[in-house]
């Protein structure tokens, strides 16, 4: 029997004998009644009893056992608490993200900059892929794996959280930030390899074409979905950095290999988007949520740890306490 969120009672059926308490009330006030006897909550100055302290202690000792009572039924109900193991049957998808890092994407045609934004986004993307194994690379002039592949989603949204332009050599290796993807998936058993590459420049850097990245993750069944983020026309972004490290803006031209990403797409079974907007960006990885998604068999395995030991604590503490009170101060006092 479920009582709320995750109590249950394994003997509801001892609950109706809680039924039993008004009724045992009801007839034993009834028979002193009929008796002539004086009921236990008649006011004290219809009797020969002064009201002290001891009086009115004793005048909830009646409410105090049937308390006792019902919180021994209840422990005969054996509440417990139900605690559901979910262990994850199949082989899901395995997605690298893949985000740019050149100080482009510090540009302000996004509130606050594209990379915030896009942070965000991918922060959100990741809470949605609960059953799925999810990494990072990124890349600028050079690009390196910054987290592998994991189900250990808190974490991944650290490393996400953490990210910043300026820590490598600025530029745009897309063939490098690619192919540090499909490194990490060749050798993944996932049923549907993915790479979600999202940057707003042309590639500029790096030693591996991105057309030979492209063709080698088709070689191992890895779908790229890529990502040209930024406004059309112009935008405020860094033009140069000063000795201190922090950058310069200016207004500069918007460009975007949009050919490119379209024909990496394109080679491995993916999509292109444009993201001009955060809004725009936030719909592309909502419709890439819902592209990339494998059925995946669950088993539930339920855990119980038993409650009833609390009620019947009490309730026996109860008794106990009544007992005391009987034997020691109200010990003079009628029943």
């Amino acid at each position: 029997m479920q009582l709320w969120n995750n109590i249950i009672l394994q003997a509801p059926w001892w609950l109706l004998c809680l039924g039993l308490i008004p009724l045992t009330i009801f007839w034993r006030r009834w028979k002193r009644q009929e008796s002539g006897s004086v009921v236990i909550d008649m006011p004290f100055d219809q009797v020969a009893i002064p009201t002290t302290w001891r009086t009115v202690v004793f005048s909830w000792l009646e409410p105090l056992f049937w308390l006792a009572v019902a919180l021994l039924i209840i422990a005969m109900a054996r509440p417990q608490s139900e605690h559901a193991e979910e262990s994850v049957k199949g082989e899901g998808i395995d997605i690298f993200l893949v985000m740019d890092l050149s100080s482009s994407m510090l540009a302000r045609d996004f509130e606050p900059d594209r990379l915030s934004v896009s942070k965000q986004v991918a922060i959100d993307f990741v809470s949605h892929r609960t059953y799925d194994r999810i990494g990072l690379a990124v890349f600028a002039g050079e690009s390196y794996t910054q987290c592998p592949l994991t189900n250990d989603h808190e974490v991944l949204k650290e490393y996400l959280n953490g990210l910043a332009c300026g820590a490598v050599e600025d530029g745009t290796a897309i063939g490098m930030g690619l192919a540090a993807a499909v490194n990490r998936l060749q050798d993944s058993e996932a049923k549907s390899k993915v790479v979600v590459l999202l940057t707003d420049g042309v590639n500029n850097a790096g030693y591996i074409r991105p057309a030979t990245a492209a063709g080698i993750a088709k070689e191992f069944g890895i779908k790229v979905y890529t990502i040209g983020v930024g406004s059309y026309g112009q935008a405020l972004s860094p033009v140069r950095r000063r000795v201190t490290g922090e950058y310069m803006f200016g207004v500069t031209n918007v460009e975007i290999d949009e050919d490119l990403l379209k024909d990496i797409a394109k080679e491995t079974g993916g999509k292109y988007y444009r993201a001009a907007s955060a809004e725009a960006l936030k719909q592309v990885y909502d419709e890439i949520d819902q592209l990339e998604k494998t059925e995946v068999e669950i088993t539930v395995y339920k855990r119980y740890v038993e409650l009833y030991y609390w009620p019947l604590l009490a309730g026996v503490a109860l008794l106990l306490f009544i007992f005391l009170l009987r034997s020691t101060f109200l010990r003079a006092l009628p029943y």
